[in-house]
């Protein structure tokens, strides 16, 4: 067997049948092994080793499978390593491999040489280079367990082309996988008796306890669990923005987004009030925690942290309580080892819940303003209004679209998610991330969010959803500007902004060429009409929407309120507050 056919027969054999890649001078033997073996695994060309990534990234959220990207040497190494760097430090689970120019030429020049296993060390959790063919079967095995166990992350394998032109009789190796590293995570640790006590005990001394769902919660599939936990104690939940999906958001426990980018007010008082903090799967980052200003410190407050990964553990909270273990099988243990009649006073979500109440009431009108150019509140409404019995998958940029989108979008089918790369927010991602997410889970639409910042870096794969007859709904956020700098930079150069304007481009019309049905949408009559004729259609739709900038009306941000001598806790939307004049309207 060649080099590359025994990569390809291992990648089979660990149940890979997608491999996003671009071909390249390196990769030559590769893609034949993979023409021999389409029939068991299939290889996605994508436009550009990025957008491959981001696509690869999506879809191993959506799988809970590893996913596998492959570039050639040089420039496609570089090219790809932001979406390698955006899944590692998420904690999805990615296997990258590079095809590399010829051992034999090491050292001598020979063009686009680099060492890649050194270029990936810093945003992967291992990266090697493979010397052998005879090696590959025991190299790929290292990849999967490194990338599925403990905290899921990225690896990177480098494989020079003569490697893979190399030949190995067959019955001097083993092709054998580990079952357990084709799902992750795939040795998930369960917690100690102990542990569960001391939580059930803190759980009932408190009078005000909180769950906090972070993205270790959605890692783990924790959902179904943390809804039984919530509704054995009748104990609120908040989520994090990479929490979010946990619960559905209709359901009277989740109370809803905390932090600072997105959230709710009434979830943010539910963090600053409660007298117990559980947080599932959450680093206690600078988003969550407002650059670790909040909640305030409060002696008689109590802090338990779990989490998969011991060294996040106590990282940023001193806590009463840390156990290490995989989300959904503490919650499980908790649920199991729960005494009869514990339950926390009803008041508590009740008095969260009417605050929630008066939010959603005051949030309508901004939602509903036909106002020109429209709102994101506005489209927000006429996302909501057709998700009903709807399962998406809702895939958003960083951005223009995220505070909106996280604060307003209400998600009520269990199938449907919503996803937001967190680690470094590059613009790019939604776009082909849609890809990713529709081969991942095809059964349910893929729903792209992105601004016009975003769009002009990842077009291209406009081509690659029409090729694939991905039936995706793109909705692109016009407005002419990189509108989140923008208003950082009104926000903390008074009123100043420099090198942030560019052209409106027709959206519409770009998305036509490339074979989508198209929407130019200006009007809130125009909206909704998209909209309903998008989920009429099953094929790709682009809906390109001149929007309201986040730049000139304030969006959702904690601390870009207090800044502005706003109160980001008053119970309503935060609509109205002018950026460009510090005034409101």
């Amino acid at each position: 067997m060649r080099g590359a056919d025994i990569l390809v027969e291992m990648l089979v054999r660990y149940e890979v049948d997608h491999i996003f890649g671009v071909p390249g001078d390196t990769n030559v033997p590769l893609y034949d092994a993979m023409r021999l073996a389409q029939d068991r695994i299939r290889h996605i060309m994508v436009r550009d080793e990025r957008c491959g990534g981001f696509m690869a990234d999506a879809y191993a959220r959506l799988s809970n499978k590893p996913a596998v990207m492959e570039v050639p040497s040089g420039a496609g190494a570089m090219y790809v390593l932001p979406a390698v760097a955006e899944a590692h430090f998420s904690s999805v689970p990615m296997i990258l491999i590079t095809s590399d120019t010829p051992l034999r030429m090491e050292g001598q020049g020979v063009i686009t040489e680099l060492e890649c296993a050194k270029l990936f060390e810093p945003v992967t959790k291992a990266s090697w280079q493979v010397k052998s063919a005879r090696k590959i079967p025991e190299m790929v095995r290292r990849a999967f367990r490194y990338a599925t166990g403990g905290r899921p992350g990225a690896v990177h394998l480098v494989v020079p082309e003569d490697v893979l032109a190399e030949t190995v009789a067959a019955d001097a190796i083993s092709l054998h996988a580990e079952a357990a590293c084709t799902r992750f995570p795939s040795y998930p640790a369960s917690p100690g008796e102990k542990d569960i006590d001391a939580l059930i005990g803190l759980i009932a001394e408190a009078r005000r306890p909180l769950f906090v769902a972070g993205g270790g919660a959605s890692r783990s599939l924790a959902g179904k669990a943390l809804q039984a936990v919530a509704e054995a104690l009748g104990m609120p939940v908040v989520q994090t923005i990479t929490g979010q999906s946990t619960l559905v958001d209709d359901h009277p426990l989740a109370i809803g987004v905390v932090g600072d980018n997105g959230f709710h007010p009434h979830a943010n008082r539910a963090m600053e009030e409660a007298d117990l903090i559980v947080y599932l799967g959450s680093k206690i980052g600078s988003v969550v925690t407002i650059g670790w200003t909040f909640p305030s410190d409060r002696v008689e407050r109590k802090i338990v942290q779990i989490d998969i990964e011991a060294t996040v553990l106590g990282n940023n909270t001193d806590n009463a309580l840390s156990i290490c273990a995989d989300i959904r099988l503490a919650l499980e243990a908790l649920h199991d080892r729960l005494p009869q009649g514990l339950a926390v006073d009803p008041a508590w979500p009740a008095h969260l819940n009417a605050m929630r109440a008066e939010f959603w009431h005051k949030a309508s009108a901004k939602m509903e303003s036909d106002a020109v150019p429209l709102a994101p509140q506005r489209i927000v409404k006429a996302l909501n209004d057709r998700l009903v019995g709807r399962p998406c998958s809702i895939l958003s940029d960083p951005g223009t679209p995220t505070p909106h989108m996280t604060q307003l979008l209400r998600l009520v089918d269990p199938e449907s998610s919503f996803i937001i790369p967190r680690a470094f927010g590059g613009l790019g991602y939604a776009l082909p991330a849609v890809v990713g997410a529709y081969l991942a889970r095809p059964h349910t639409r893929p729903i792209g969010l992105f601004g016009d910042g975003s769009f002009a870096m990842s077009m291209g794969e406009l081509e690659t959803l029409v090729r694939l007859d991905v039936p995706a709904i793109l909705v692109h956020f016009s407005n002419g500007c990189f509108g989140w700098i923008k208003a950082l930079q009104r926000l903390h150069g008074h009123n100043a902004t420099y090198s942030v304007d560019f052209n409106r481009v027709d959206g519409a019309a770009i998305a036509e060429v490339f074979g989508a049905r198209a929407f130019h949408v200006t009007t809130p009559d125009e909206l909704d009409a998209a909209f309903d004729a998008a989920f009429a259609h099953d094929g790709l739709v682009f809906i390109d929407v001149e929007v309201e900038s986040i730049a000139d009306m304030a969006p959702p941000v904690y601390s870009w309120l207090k800044r502005m001598g706003r109160d980001p806790m008053q119970m309503g939307p935060t609509d109205g507050v002018s950026l460009a004049d510090g005034q409101t309207r």
